[in-house]
């Protein structure tokens, strides 16, 4: 992507319930379809080219349903015309020949338009409880590796071949292969994390990698460090950067800050003190004390991907600067949270993208002096 494409931008499919903050403040959202269908259709319709349906096999930290995510996502794409749907997916509870037989059937179904987002898992239970074994974190990644590896060989190989410590392929064919797209080899395959093992695996095998909310400088140096493993795996310049954030766009800043801070107070203290403990033994596990979440406060956690650290809590006016400033430093798209989703989709759509689109146009004239004669 270079900085004239316009950014991206997605939200997170409360396929969960609990919404997406652990706090007793009114959420008017649901996880049920009929308004995840309604949903999909005002985000396509609102400037949004991506939702991303999320993942959890048991109750757990404020989350007591959860709709499993391929499938939701399959159903989000057949009630959309443009939507492209991410479905998180854990190696160790998927064999990735299924789960690509799955994905090029739904792309087919969609016109193209499925992805998956690998995730490597941090909760224990979810693996123990099915009576799967637990991995140690770098473990895990090294798993996820060698997963979207297999994918890939998969979608784009007549004669499939993978020896690995994890997966195996022999001469293994798929048909139909995912659909031929433009501008893609294959479905799209996200990855996230924050430890050094997470971002090894983005530069070396990802097309996406997600990062946590972070601030200007944690995100840049995401950034560096990922774009760097991909040019030690001969992959310079392809990977692209989607950044997590939870958003308040509010008529003033007062508002939105006055939102943020009674989310804040409200929250679910024993929940999220439960997610905590449970994240942060995760990120100590690694060797270098650098996983996920391993240096977010209780603050932070009330949104469970650290959302609230991005800022983007404001007047549309100030969110846009960050966002522009946010594509500056690397991201390619935007990954939302919302607390009333169907109002503040279309608040966003109505609002805020027209002031990015305008300074991204600002940006690009005077980069280019051409693009402002036209």
């Amino acid at each position: 992507m270079t900085a004239h494409e316009p950014l991206k931008f997605a939200y997170w499919v409360p396929n969960v319930s609990g919404g997406l903050v652990t706090s007793a403040i009114e959420q008017r959202t649901d996880w049920g379809y009929d308004y995840n269908k309604r949903l999909a259709r005002l985000a396509e319709d609102n400037g949004f080219e991506y939702a991303l349906s999320q993942v959890r096999y048991i109750a757990s930290y404020g989350a007591a349903y959860q709709h499993e995510s391929t499938s939701f996502s399959l159903a989000l794409l057949l009630a959309t015309e443009r939507l492209k749907a991410i479905a998180a997916v854990h190696p160790g509870l998927w064999q990735p020949g299924v789960l690509a037989k799955l994905v090029a059937t739904a792309d087919h179904l969609s016109g193209g338009r499925a992805a998956v987002n690998v995730v490597s898992g941090w909760f224990k239970d979810e693996f123990t409880k099915l009576g799967e074994p637990w991995l140690e974190h770098d473990e895990r990644y090294r798993r996820s590796e060698e997963f979207i590896r297999v994918l890939r060989e998969i979608w784009t190989s007549d004669h499939a071949e993978f020896n690995g410590d994890f997966y195996r392929l022999h001469d293994f064919d798929l048909k139909p292969k995912p659909l031929d797209v433009p501008g893609r080899p294959h479905p799209e395959i996200f990855q996230g994390g924050n430890s050094t093992a997470a971002r090894r695996n983005g530069g070396r095998v990802s097309d996406w990698y997600f990062s946590n909310g972070k601030d200007y400088d944690g995100f840049t140096e995401q950034v560096d460090e990922v774009n760097g493993y991909a040019v030690d795996a001969g992959r310079a310049g392809a990977v692209r950067f989607g950044l997590n954030a939870f958003l308040i766009a509010r008529d003033s800043e007062r508002e939105a800050r006055e939102t943020l801070r009674e989310i804040i107070a409200k929250a679910d203290v024993d929940a999220v003190e439960g997610f905590r403990s449970a994240v942060q033994q995760a990120g100590a596990s690694t060797g270098d004390k650098r996983g996920m979440w391993a240096d977010s406060s209780f603050d932070d956690l009330v949104q469970y991907n650290d959302g609230f650290r991005s800022q983007l809590i404001g007047t549309p006016e100030q969110i846009a600067d960050r966002a522009i400033e946010y594509k500056r430093r690397g991201a390619n798209l935007l990954l939302l949270g919302f607390l009333h989703y169907h109002e503040e989709v279309e608040y966003f759509g109505h609002h805020v993208i027209p002031i990015i689109r305008e300074k991204e146009a600002e940006q690009a004239a005077r980069e280019d002096p051409l693009v402002a004669a036209r």
